[in-house]
């Protein structure tokens, strides 16, 4: 059982920088954030509940033995009832499907990652609180963890890289040439739909968490999340929600369809308008939508899986995205990681049907996804959970100095070759912005 101490955090945003600094000495740190972002939504569904939370150090680490990931992970949540933090990868899709992946994988991270930290910071409201064992941790201790905390003085890095030889899996013609032939498959009835992707990458020695404290500040979304794993970091400024768990309650909000800012306020409503309006954008949203609503089913109560919203449209830094709401209700007696896993991996990242998409992502693609199009997110005490779509982020391999970021989108019999160019292009803005590309 935890205990928690509710310091008094007078400069919210400076005691997260400086919890960064702090927690990114330990080896194992998460820290997930949702930066402010549904304080300037006006929205029904938005179904936002922390401002941020940290996993810091470790009590209990999920060591996988076998290939029987899933299993594993329930039997541990089923043994504790604390908070867990962790992540799944896109490649457990070939655990959950007869599939397999031979692309090449220079990142090398695991494909599983879950553990109990030692101390868990979470803040809701603006009001923060340490979560704490008895065992461990005196409240003096707590005092003292935070005192020191608040004793960091935040380093500022502006130039964070120079000069980068950024390259690409993909030439721009090979890019459009792989297109037309998804296009093809999904005219000869393969598919309906089909996200690809394609990685940039370049081998640097950077500051993690410099650069994470800068995407957040050209790119704040909902979901962002800074994890390391020893040698391993992930840096993602995700704006998508997976699934979240409230109770009996299930949430799922896939994103399909993107357009770009405005230049001015007259713009970005031109904009917005002509994204809801399209066609080929509103298409794409029906069939994932479909895809989750029958993911959803296979752990929902009969009759209880509905589409809260329809083709919202929701305004971030560098684009606006369609996003639509899917819920569902379950069982108390449903374990949670079977909603996890008969959701998993997420439709918005594979397309429809969802075993041939995966099939062709395979095929088409370059590179493993690794991390990229998994997971990461947290299980409370109570078996709530919550959990992100890991896209707009970097990965890096400290020791290989090898830093990679990957962007896609959703083919459809619509898509334009040359527009789906230009939208991983927008996509990337985001992340090229930091390396002053």
């Amino acid at each position: 059982m935890r205990n928690y101490f509710s310091p008094t955090i007078v400069d919210i945003e400076l005691f997260k920088q400086q919890l960064l600094h702090w927690g990114s000495n330990y080896d194992i740190f998460v820290f997930l954030d949702s930066n402010n972002y549904y304080q300037h939504v006006k929205s029904e569904f938005t179904y936002d509940e922390y401002d941020f939370l940290a996993g810091i150090s470790v009590n209990e680490e999920l060591k996988i033995k076998n290939s029987n990931s899933f299993e594993t992970l329930k039997d541990f949540s089923k043994k504790h009832k604390d908070w867990i933090f962790g992540y799944l990868s896109y490649e457990l899709k070939n655990e959950i499907e007869d599939l397999s992946s031979s692309n090449i994988d220079e990142l090398q991270f695991q494909n599983l990652h879950f553990f109990i930290p030692e101390i868990v910071i979470t803040c809701k409201s603006k009001k923060v609180k340490i979560h704490y064992s008895n065992n461990q941790y005196s409240e003096k201790d707590i005092q003292h963890l935070i005192d020191t905390i608040q004793q960091i003085r935040v380093r500022i890095n502006i130039d964070l890289i120079s000069k980068i030889d950024l390259k690409s899996r993909f030439t721009k013609s090979e890019y459009i040439a792989t297109v037309n032939k998804l296009k093809e498959h999904i005219q000869k009835g393969d598919i309906y739909e089909v996200n690809l992707c394609q990685e940039f990458y370049f081998k640097s020695q950077i500051d993690p968490l410099e650069i994470f404290i800068k995407l957040k500040e050209i790119s704040p979304t909902p979901f962002s999340s800074f994890y390391k794993l020893y040698d391993n970091y992930l840096i993602c400024a995700s704006p998508e929600r997976f699934i979240k768990k409230k109770e009996n309650k299930i949430i799922s909000q896939p994103i399909k369809g993107t357009i770009r800012r405005g230049i001015d306020e007259k713009e970005d409503l031109l904009l917005k308008d002509k994204l809801f309006n399209d066609p080929k954008e509103r298409s794409e949203n029906i069939m994932i939508v479909d895809l989750v609503r029958n993911d959803l089913s296979r752990t929902a109560k009969k009759g209880s899986v509905q589409v809260e919203e329809m083709f919202g449209i929701y305004s971030f830094q560098q684009v606006h995205q369609m996003i639509s709401t899917v819920v569902s209700e379950v069982d108390e007696s449903t374990d949670i990681i079977d909603v996890i896993k008969n959701a998993f991996p997420m439709g918005s990242m594979t397309g429809a049907p969802k075993i041939r998409a995966m099939q062709l992502i395979e095929q088409y693609e370059k590179t493993k996804r690794g991390l990229y199009s998994g997971s990461v997110g947290f299980i409370t005490p109570d078996k709530d959970f919550d959990f992100n779509v890991v896209i707009r982020s970097i990965l890096y391999n400290k020791a290989k100095k090898y830093v990679s970021f990957t962007v896609g989108g959703a083919i459809t019999s619509l898509s334009d070759p040359e527009k789906e160019f230009e939208e991983c292009q927008v996509k990337a803005k985001a992340i090229t912005k930091l390396f002053n590309i």
